[in-house]
């Protein structure tokens, strides 16, 4: 049987509804997974008229998931009731914020009971769930509350490229002060594990250094790359691991979309996001490492400078519903 992905709405002032809509429209998915929205029912139905989809939005509760039906043209929503009507598109809400939050805790709820196999998210918008009072830097640190994991990794998946990242969500200064050789070495090893269980044999990992050139043998910076990397990558070869580095980021990110590597440790969130958005925001996938439960996402915001417009495209979505199947039916 396919496994059940929950698509979880996301800021419903951005274009989270709207994506979810016309993913949804293409019925292939529903030939290899059973997708189920939670979100709200009125707000989809709202999406679905601006985009011109002819679909029917089943609202379903929690307790009652059996009565989905899983089809074409159907789109099965747990349907929370947590938007007003008159929501306005485009523009920060504490009300969206606080649903956005809602959604995931039943996501997260359903997915650790096993009743769904994993979790894909439409996007939030931060400043919302702030106003919202959730005080969490985004989906990852969220999801890692909610599931009672420990420490996680994002990880952003491309064709061409996979990224995870030591630092997140802080700001540059703190992410260096935050870097150490240990936290190197756990990232690492999450990168090594979830390449093994994509079925990559060897996998082949390059570390980036932190200052340009990766400090040119002291040359830049203070030492970071030399206290806090090397360390980390010894102790990884030590293994029989196949990990270079500190390499220059510059450099390295050229030789992974080549195909030399099988995975870049990033130090720092620009650092990781700046190239796999190059290479185009439609293709890439943000993954959490370290989780219980499967988490996908698409690689965007909430793009509220177009929510409610209808033009939103939906391929990173498709793509992001794509890895959320292969990891579910990998792990099943």
């Amino acid at each position: 049987m396919t496994p059940i992905i929950a698509i979880t709405m996301g800021d419903a002032a951005g274009v989270g509804p709207e994506i979810i809509v016309k993913a949804l429209m293409h019925k292939e998915v529903y030939e290899r997974c059973r997708p189920l929205v939670i979100g709200d029912a009125r707000r989809l139905r709202q999406a679905a008229e601006i985009v011109h989809a002819e679909l029917t939005i089943h609202p379903l509760i929690e307790e009652r998931l059996s009565e989905a039906s899983f089809t074409p043209g159907v789109i099965d929503c747990i349907d929370l009731a947590l938007i007003p009507d008159d929501l306005p598109w485009g523009k920060i809400s504490p009300i969206a914020g606080d649903a956005a939050y809602r959604y995931l805790k039943v996501a997260a709820r359903l997915a650790m009971n096993g009743g769904i196999q994993a979790i894909c998210t439409a996007p939030l918008n931060k400043e919302a769930l702030h106003a919202g009072g959730h005080l969490f830097p985004g989906h990852t640190e969220l999801l890692a509350s909610l599931t009672g994991a420990g420490e996680v990794s994002m990880m952003l998946s491309t064709p061409k490229l996979r990224v995870v990242h030591v630092t997140t969500h802080i700001g540059l200064i703190d992410a260096i002060e935050k870097i150490d050789a240990d936290l190197v070495e756990r990232t690492i090893t999450r990168a090594h594990a979830a390449l093994e269980r994509a079925g990559v044999k060897d996998p082949r990992i390059g570390v980036c250094g932190i200052n340009p050139h990766a400090g040119e043998n002291g040359l830049f910076g203070r030492g970071e790359e030399g206290e806090k990397i090397v360390p980390a990558v010894e102790a990884c070869r030590s293994r029989g691991w196949d990990v270079k580095g500190p390499l220059p980021a510059d450099t390295l990110f050229f030789l992974a979309q080549r195909g030399d590597f099988d995975m870049v440790v990033a130090m720092y969130h620009d650092q990781g996001h700046g190239p796999v958005k190059v290479l185009g925001l439609e293709s890439g996938v943000n993954i959490t490492l370290g989780l219980p439960v499967i988490r996908t996402s698409v690689d965007h915001g909430t793009a509220f400078d177009i929510a409610g417009t209808g033009q939103a495209d939906e391929r990173s979505l498709l793509e992001a519903i794509n890895q959320a199947i292969q990891l579910a039916t990998v792990g099943s």
